[in-house]
């Protein structure tokens, strides 16, 4: 007969009515077995079959619960408890997709292949399982069911903005108690729901949101299992959970399943984020409102013809290969490996005496791991337990009451009461189980009574933190004129009756802006008490603190750690701002001023140490003259000074004074007067800050990225803003100004009259292509003309230094007043330089006999200041030295007169309108030379 069995596949979306129609099949049998994936849902289709046929007839089995009644007709059950060998007419198994769960799925796969009813058996799950119900159950019809209502996404949205009847889901215990508190502060409270409460704690629980006590749920996925509540929005608080192995994203039919539950029977649901989740994508999205999901193509499985003849006869069973191309061999189990670990044992190998002791031995170590305390503590429990059974072939009652007896206890917080209901599960497991206990029903009896207590304590627990009572409370203390009880933890949480009303950060109380104005008010006050003392603790920890916990802002703030305490006001010295501190009125002026002052000595000591040769130049009372005038020029501008602003100030200094000035480190270069040791990040960032302070602006730039040699020039920056931060701008983009100096050093070596071309150590130096460069040198003064030719090979050529490396030639060994420019801090040159082009290429590389050779691109470039008046070009600073001229490449022009090969050229040019000289222009003596000699 049973091969004449019905087997019908019954697959759809959630909300189908499955369940539903599989309960129904069922009754309609005169006997029938159903399995169910949660011990949660099998609680809940048996109290609806026992509304329909009685008691009597209908049996509960569950790994901790065993109700059977002796005229049993219909089993309702864990996948994991179903009853083999019973011959029922019908049998069904829900959510058939767990085949693939890595975890359980070798259970339901050992289900869908084996598990058959007398007359009719139902599969019910997602359609992703028709193709491998089809492949291993060839006799299967299949049977498809619409969802009831629509499902629509509508995106994230915050919780305080979540509307009534809905869920907020999480994957972990701290994630589902961060969001009730969240919405319990917000919303006024809200029910838990999670697949380790027990039975009666999740039935209190979801009583309270079904009727009406509060309007939101927190949940674990617990609730995508076939869970029948009034939800008609999912929201998402994460989209990742652990699996027992490492943490994953849920795959789109995974999450389906629970965002399935919105929307009850014809009643339209909505899912969607929250929290830090992120957006789902569009494809996911719909893939999910439309029930389009890759189908399941491997099912987890495991050998159920086991061998007991020897422990590692058995273990090789459990272990065995499929060939089954749609099986896949699944991970070990806990039970697997703690057969393994109890098979190791010499001492209890040596007891195991035949193929009953090895399957006494498997049947303990199948006991479920429920407080997932350590592995090794469970396998000491199992291997207790299998003593015991071995020995005496039962428990003791009195070891078994002296482990009931210390879980017995209701006090204690939610933690504590979740890991007593996970131990007592354990002795539940063990009491259920036949012959195991001198008086199963005895022990039956007490473990299920320690475990509706403990669930009853739970439920508590659970409303009393999660649901808002802090009105009630606080309107019954008040008129009863008791003074509310405020505390301060080490987090900076204020709490009033143990209740969350706000956060100390720093020295400033920010009050939750959940509580109502007259509740606020109260609040405050009450939490003022507790703040008097914690204000001045504070301001003790934080005066004692070393400066590595304080730190400052781009935007001037000063910070302790993560909290803001104070900020930068401008003094009247650039160098020596001021501090704001802040620090609310009700922590006092002893306070608040040792916050200030504590805050003071910070920053003092901190443009101390980065300014350190600044500070030493401006008390250096032994500089004097132009040279002191000098030095206050350098502090006025922070450390660096455009050379072209104070041209006639350094040709009016002699040696000596430039000598003294070196000593404090300032470099005269080419373009800039700057001190190497203020140009590194830290000083930079404090500089950009004082600056900003003392011009009174409303938003201080930030500095530019450590360790780059350009940056590009962007519009809307303060004044001196790239001198500030050790640049100069130069057409598009702005070069760091020590790095500016060593190309100069390589410019002066140019024919800029004659015109010359980029070399590579130019390109090098700068970390530019060609073409930027151009725009580089065009900002600098120069004319950039672009010209083209046949692009030869370069002759092979043994690398030549990178002059960004090497020391510039010192001031004294050049005509000029440049000198030598160290770099303010050797991770800066460690900028990537890119690839060079065929626009870098040599020019004078030699032809390679190609019919059509390769066309590159240079540019010429010739010194072309722009004129006064002149608008051809933006003015960029020219080389000082050598009479106004760049000079040019050995063997060319002589000092005194011009070049030979070019006297004849010179005297052939036709007279030119002579224009006057601009008194102002820094070249004016060099100009005027010029035209003495014409």
């Amino acid at each position: 007969m049973a091969s004449e069995a019905r087997i019908t596949a019954v697959l759809g979306p959630t909300n189908t009515g499955k369940t539903h129609y599989a309960i129904e099949r069922m009754l309609a049998h005169r006997t029938g077995v159903i399995g169910l994936p949660l011990r949660l849902l099998a609680r809940e289709v048996y109290d609806r079959i026992v509304a329909l046929r009685g008691p009597s007839v209908v049996a509960l089995v569950t790994g901790e619960e065993r109700i059977v009644p002796e005229r049993t007709q219909y089993w309702v059950c864990t996948v994991e408890a179903m009853p083999t060998g019973l011959g029922a007419d019908f049998l069904a198994v829900d959510e058939i997709q767990l085949c693939a769960d890595p975890e359980r799925g070798h259970v339901f796969t050992d289900r869908l292949l084996h598990a058959r009813g007398l007359h009719e058996t139902l599969f019910l799950g997602a359609a992703t399982m028709r193709g491998a119900i089809a492949a291993l159950v060839p006799k299967a019809r299949f049977m498809w069911r619409e969802r009831f209502s629509t499902l629509t996404y509508t995106g994230a949205r915050k919780i305080s903005r979540m509307k009534p009847r809905a869920a907020i889901v999480g994957f972990s215990v701290d994630t589902v108690y961060a969001n009730a508190e969240l919405i319990r502060r917000q919303k006024g409270g809200c029910a838990v729901v999670m697949g380790a409460l027990s039975p009666r704690t999740r039935n209190a629980q979801v009583e309270l949101y079904q009727n009406g006590d509060v309007d939101y749920l927190v949940a674990t996925d617990a609730i995508g299992m076939g869970l029948n509540l009034d939800i008609r929005h999912i929201a998402f608080s994460s989209l990742a959970k652990f699996d027992g192995r490492r943490m994953r994203l849920l795959a789109a039919n995974e999450l389906a399943q629970i965002a399935g539950r919105a929307g009850r029977h014809t009643q339209d649901g909505t899912f969607g984020v929250t929290g830090e989740a992120p957006q789902l994508d569009p494809e996911v999205a719909d893939a999910i409102m439309d029930s389009r999901f890759a189908p399941i193509r491997k099912l987890q499985w495991r050998n159920s013809r086991l061998d007991f003849g020897t422990p590692e006869r058995l273990i090789a069973a459990l272990e065995a290969p499929t060939s089954d191309e749609w099986l896949v061999r699944a991970r070990e189990a806990d039970d697997l490996h703690a057969l393994k670990t109890l098979a190791a044992d010499l001492a209890l190998r040596d007891r195991l005496g035949d193929a009953r002791d090895v399957r006494l031995l498997w049947d303990v170590c199948r006991i479920p791991d429920f407080r997932g305390i350590s592995a090794a503590e469970h396998t000491g429990m199992l291997e207790r337990i299998f003593g015991f059974l071995q020995e005496a072939g039962q428990v003791p009652d009195d070891w078994l009451a002296g482990q009931v007896r210390r879980i017995d206890r209701t006090e204690g917080d939610i933690d504590t009461l979740s890991k007593r209901l996970a131990y007592i599960r354990t002795w539940t497991y063990v009491a259920q189980r036949t012959g195991w206990v001198a008086d199963e029903a005895h022990w039956r009896g007490v473990t299920r009574a320690v475990e509706d207590r403990l669930s009853d304590a739970l439920h508590g627990a659970l409303t009393q933190r999660f649901v808002d009572r802090r009105t009630s409370v606080l309107l019954r203390r008040l008129k009863q004129k008791e003074s509310l009880v405020a505390e301060v933890n080490d987090k900076g949480e204020v709490t009033v009756e143990g209740e969350f009303i706000g956060r100390l950060e720093g020295f400033r109380f920010r009050q939750d802006a959940s509580s109502s104005p007259d509740e606020a008010k109260t609040l405050r006050q009450a939490a003022l008490a507790a703040l008097g003392p914690e204000f001045n603790l504070r301001a003790d920890r934080l005066y004692n603190a070393p400066d590595t916990e304080l730190d400052y802002t781009e935007q001037g703030g000063l910070m302790w750690g993560e909290h803001s305490v104070g900020k930068l006001v401008a003094g009247a010295d650039p160098l020596k701002p001021t501090v704001a501190a802040f620090v609310d009125d009700e922590a006092g002026p002893e306070v608040a001023e040792k916050v200030r002052r504590r805050l003071q000595h910070f920053i003092d000591r901190k443009i101390a140490t980065l300014f350190e040769p600044l500070l030493n130049l401006q008390r250096d009372e032994a500089l004097t003259g132009l040279a002191r005038g000098f030095g206050f020029q350098m502090v006025e501008a922070l450390g660096v000074l455009p050379r072209e602003s104070v041209a006639q100030d350094v040709k009016q200094l002699d040696q000596d004074a430039r000598g003294a000035l070196r000593k404090h480190g300032i470099r005269f270069g080419q373009y800039t007067i700057f001190m190497p040791l203020l140009l590194k990040p830290a000083p930079t960032r404090l500089r950009l800050v004082l600056d900003s302070l003392a011009r009174g602006l409303d938003e201080f730039p930030e500095s530019p990225p450590p360790g780059l040699v350009t940056i590009p020039v962007t519009e809307g920056l303060p004044q001196d803003y790239h001198r500030l931060s050790g640049y100069r701008a130069a057409g598009s983009r702005a070069i760091r100004i020590d790095m500016l100096e060593r190309l100069a050093d390589l410019l002066r070596a140019e024919d800029s009259r004659g015109g010359f071309e980029a070399k590579a150590d130019m390109l090098s130096i700068t970390g530019m292509t060609l073409d930027q460069f151009a725009d580089l040198m065009q900002g600098l003064g120069y004319k950039a003309e672009r010209g083209e030719r046949p692009k030869v090979k370069a002759a092979p050529e043994a690398p030549a230094d990178n002059p960004a490396e090497t020391e510039s030639p010192a001031e004294d060994a050049a005509p000029t007043e440049t000198e030598a420019v160290e770099a303010p801090d050797e991770a800066q040159e460690a900028e990537q330089v890119p690839a060079p082009t065929d626009a870098d290429q040599p020019a004078d590389a030699p032809d390679t006999g190609e019919a059509a050779p390769e066309i590159e691109v240079f540019y010429t470039f010739t010194w072309a200041p722009r004129r006064k008046g002149g608008a051809a070009r933006p003015r960029g600073d020219r080389p000082q030295g050598n009479k106004g001229k760049p000079r040019g490449k050995p063997g060319g022009k002589p000092k005194g007169g011009p070049r030979p090969d070019k006297a004849k050229n010179f005297e052939a040019r036709p007279p030119r309108k002579e224009k006057p000289i601009d008194p102002d222009n820094p070249f004016a003596a060099a100009l005027m030379g010029l035209k003495d000699k014409k």
